[in-house]
């Protein structure tokens, strides 16, 4: 969701794969999460499908 919600607003983005990528994997767990997605936004994180978070993550970052 958060993908689609990113492209829906023309937003670019990089996506790893967590179950295949074991260094993306040691980056969330370095982060202190557990759980995806984890969307990092800048100096932002957000854990999970929130798009208050996200509009917030990205209107810090001018990117929106």
């Amino acid at each position: 969701m958060v993908k689609v919600y990113l492209s829906r607003k023309g937003i670019s983005y990089e996506e790893k794969n967590v179950s295949l990528d074991a260094v993306a994997r040691q980056e969330v767990i370095d982060m202190g999460h557990r759980t995806t997605p984890v969307t990092t936004i800048g100096e932002h994180k957000v854990v999970g499908y929130n798009t208050t978070k996200l509009d917030e993550a990205l209107a810090a970052e001018g990117l929106v």
